[in-house]
């Protein structure tokens, strides 16, 4: 279910990596998530966005987490528990390691991506349950490009750009690890929009998303995402359609914002 709401926000043009005046430590964003039920938009989780530093031996870098719970009420009918986390330069955002562990139902996945940039790379873990108990690794060495990212600093390295020279109709694309697999992500500009939300209207830059050679991502123009117009630029409303429904993301709270 997180993947939808992510999938919102892979894009970003093929340019190299950008300086980041949009966020720092501290920042917390809530969401509320709603998926189509008997046609009906019904909240079923919480989605978080926050980053923190992190210090290692040779960088101080910024810990972007993600994370989506159901409300209680709802995990009787399908509990989910989802991270989903990468290690960046607070300038250029560039990952240096990715993660993600998931738990949908009885289904449970982890994915770890460690960069090596200097050398085109990345080493790739997968760990599955068996069917008979236990888990099991499969390892992979990934060739990657400079401006390859995961889905998490792809959200924040989109935050990073200056949307406000693009033109309507611009489209523009990117490639992203997801499962091993290069994703390529395109992007429309759709111009600027004023939307009502919880912490109030705000001036939007509007972006259309599709993915090359998949069927993930259903329609024209019915996956869409909303950044505010300022030097946050966060995301503030989402609306995706997919083969089994449609569903959205509805800013709850934003603290720590860096301006």
């Amino acid at each position: 279910m997180l993947k939808y709401f992510f999938l919102l926000s892979l894009f970003a043009p093929s340019l190299s990596f950008a300086q980041n005046n949009a966020f720092n430590a501290g920042e917390k964003l809530a969401f509320t998530a709603s998926y189509n039920m008997s046609g009906v938009l019904t909240e079923l989780a919480q989605v978080n966005m926050e980053t923190s530093e992190v210090k290692t031996s040779k960088a101080t870098l910024l810990r972007l987490k993600c994370t989506a719970t159901t409300y209680s009420k709802w995990d009787n009918f399908f509990k989910i528990r989802d991270l989903y986390e990468s290690y960046v330069s607070p300038t250029s955002v560039k990952p240096y390691l990715y993660k993600r562990d998931i738990n949908e139902g009885s289904y449970s996945k982890f994915v770890q991506y460690k960069y090596n940039h200097s050398k085109g790379t990345a080493e790739s873990l997968i760990r599955k349950k068996k069917k008979g108990g236990g888990t099991y690794d499969q390892n992979k060495t990934l060739t990657i490009s400079s401006s390859t990212k995961d889905i998490v600093s792809t959200i924040y390295y989109l935050r990073t750009l200056n949307l406000s020279s693009f033109a309507t109709g611009k489209t523009t694309t990117l490639t992203m690890i997801f499962d091993n697999k290069p994703t390529e992500i395109v992007v429309a500009y759709l111009g600027k929009e004023t939307i009502s939300t919880s912490i109030g209207s705000k001036s939007c830059y509007k972006l259309g998303i599709s993915i090359k050679n998949s069927n993930v991502l259903k329609g024209t123009n019915d996956n869409l995402l909303w950044l505010t117009a300022d030097e946050n630029k966060i995301p503030v409303f989402a609306k995706f359609k997919v083969a089994v429904g449609n569903g959205e993301l509805k800013i709850k709270s934003a603290t720590g914002l860096k301006n």
